[in-house]
Parts: structure tokens; C-alpha cells; sequence
């Protein structure tokens, strides 16, 4: 019998049950990566941190109600009036409660969160819904990303990436990632086989299916997880605040080690506004029934309809339509 295995099975819980040191070896396992790989990962820091740098300077660039209207003429595009108007009150609310910097840092993590989420995520349900096996050996992988609580993530990329904005940002893709390919795998899967079918007996590629059939068909699940990849990043972004990730979650982690309410409730407002918007423009991006935007399109696309040519005088067209009307000839 080997040392380790001696050694636990010397080490029994209750004198019964033998002790597993899996925190010892995935600790090692860390310490290895960290010594070894510790140039790359510093590197992958600083890109993800200019980055989200870049994108939140870009965000608070302009002046915020400006930025505000902008949101809600999207949201006008995308939906309706109504949720414009909900939108630029809300974005005015954030202003007025000296939450608009914080705000737009949070959104500038969600967006490169969201962005990498997708860029893996998408690849990795379309492969796991092309092939069965892959799609067994993935879905352990994205229970136990899902279902492992939020903040463990914490620690592992607090090892990696010390503590700062990067540790955020990754912690946030992980937490993330799951939904994206899962609703990509289901979306495509639920495409209607004699479709696709179709599209091979007609000599198309498989690549040509994929993209001019079943990922247009699939668009509507794909975008739900695209909302979802959003909505779960909006969340752990704020849980990242206790790591660095800074925005609003900084916030919520100050009014926390400050016991200060007031400023815990600006800032949880704060989220549930920029959540509500974002939910809602990525939501009818997905199914997009109304809006601005499909009413202009509608238009553009309608075609038109001209009038047959005649040398007919108009008295004599009212006549054939009126023998048409009577049944006379």
C-alpha cells in the first residue's frame, strides 16, 4: 500500500471512515499552478483589468443623463415607451443618489463577464448538443459550477489573481458561464429534425445548417441564456465587491463593515435598477415582439404593392368593378 493511502487510512473519522484530503490536494494543486504559471495569470490580470477599466471610462465619458437617455432610447428600440420611461427615471434615480460612477463600473464588469461567458459558453453548448458523449461529460462540470456556493469561488481566484478587480471578473464568469451553454445546448436540440433534415436533402453543409438553420431557430433559448449569463453576473459582480471587484459591490461590502444603511439601500437600489434594464433590453432582444426598432424594420422591409398598369379610364374601371360586384357582364 502506498504512503498517502496508508496515511489515510490511518486517519479515520470516528475510527471509522477513512479521511479524504481532497482540500489538501486541491490546495497543492493550486500551489503548483501558481508557481509555475504565475507570468501567464499576472498577464491575464492586467488584460482583464484594462479592460474593465476601458469600458467603464468609456461609460462615464459622456455626461450621466445623457448616457441616461441613451439607455432609455434603447430600451425604446428594443420594448416599448413605457420601459424607456421607467428607464430614464430609474437611470435619474442613480444619479441623484451619487451612485452613477459606481453604477457604470459595475456594468463595464458585466459586460466583459458577460462577453468571455459567451464567447466559451456558446461553442460549448453547440458542441455538447452535436454530440451526446461531450454533453454527458460536460454536464457534471456545469452542475458543479452552478450549485457550488458563490462565495468558494472567491478563493480560488483570490489565489491566482490576488485581490483586485481580475478576481472579480473571473469568479464572475465561472458563476455565470453555466446557463449559457446549457440554453445554447437546448435551444438547438429543440430544433425540429425534419428541418434539418431538410437542409441536407437541399445539400447543405453542416456548418451551413448550423448557421442559417438551427441557430436562427434556436435564437429565442439562446438569448434566454444570454439574459441569464447577465442576470447571474449582475449578482455575483455585487458578492465580488468583498474580493475588490469594486462598483456597487464595493459599496454594499462598505455599507456592511460600516453598518450604514443608507448607503447599502442606495446601492442595492442602484442594482435592482441597472438589473431591471438590463433584463428587460436583453429579454425582447431575445423575442422581439414590439419595440421601436421592429416597427421600423416591419416598415422598411414591407413590400409594396403597385397598381396594375391599364389603359382603362377610370370611368371604366369603376364599370368593370361594379359588373364584378353585380355578376353582370
Amino acid at each position: 500500500m502506498s504512503g498517502w493511502l496508508r496515511d489515510m487510512w490511518e486517519d479515520r473519522v470516528d475510527g471509522v471512515v477513512p479521511r479524504v484530503p481532497i482540500g489538501d490536494w486541491i490546495e497543492n494543486a493550486f500551489d503548483w499552478v501558481k508557481e509555475n504559471l504565475g507570468a501567464f495569470f499576472d498577464t491575464l490580470a492586467e488584460l482583464m483589468q484594462d479592460s474593465v477599466n476601458g469600458i467603464a471610462e468609456l461609460l462615464n465619458a459622456p455626461n450621466a443623463l445623457v448616457l441616461a437617455a441613451v439607455f432609455a432610447l434603447l430600451s425604446w428600440l428594443v420594448r416599448d415607451w413605457k420601459v424607456a420611461v421607467g428607464t430614464l427615471l430609474g437611470m435619474a434615480l442613480v444619479v441623484s443618489m451619487e451612485q452613477w460612477e459606481n453604477a457604470m463600473e459595475t456594468l463595464a464588469l458585466i459586460v466583459v463577464a458577460t462577453i468571455v461567458a459567451l464567447v466559451i459558453a456558446i461553442p460549448l453548448g453547440i458542441l455538447a448538443a452535436r454530440s451526446d458523449r461531450f454533453s454527458r461529460i460536460i454536464r457534471p462540470v456545469m452542475d458543479l459550477m452552478q450549485t457550488m456556493p458563490a462565495f468558494v469561488w472567491l478563493v480560488p481566484v483570490v489565489t491566482l489573481f490576488s485581490i483586485g478587480v481580475p478576481a472579480g471578473l473571473v469568479a464572475t464568469i465561472i458563476f455565470a458561464l453555466p446557463p449559457g451553454v446549457r440554453l445554447t445546448e437546448l435551444g438547438i436540440r429543440q430544433v425540429d429534425a425534419e428541418v434539418v433534415e431538410a437542409g441536407h436533402a437541399f445539400g447543405a453543409t453542416p456548418r451551413q445548417i448550423l448557421r442559417e438553420v438551427q441557430l436562427p431557430l434556436a435564437m429565442p433559448t439562446v438569448m434566454a441564456g444570454v439574459n441569464q449569463v447577465i442576470m447571474l453576473a449582475l449578482s455575483m459582480a455585487v458578492i465580488a465587491g468583498l474580493v475588490g471587484g469594486g462598483g456597487l459591490g464595493s459599496e454594499v461590502t462598505s455599507s456592511i463593515s460600516r453598518l450604514d444603511i443608507g448607503l447599502g439601500f442606495e446601492a442595492g437600489i442602484s442594482v435592482v435598477i441597472l438589473a431591471i434594464f438590463l433584463d428587460r433590453v436583453t429579454a425582447s432582444a431575445g423575442t422581439p415582439r414590439r419595440g421601436l426598432l421592429r416597427a421600423l424594420r416591419t416598415r422598411a422591409t414591407r413590400p409594396r404593392t403597385e397598381p396594375a398598369a391599364t389603359d382603362e379610364t377610370p370611368a371604366e374601371v369603376a364599370d368593370d368593378q361594379e359588373a364584378v360586384r353585380t355578376g353582370s357582364p
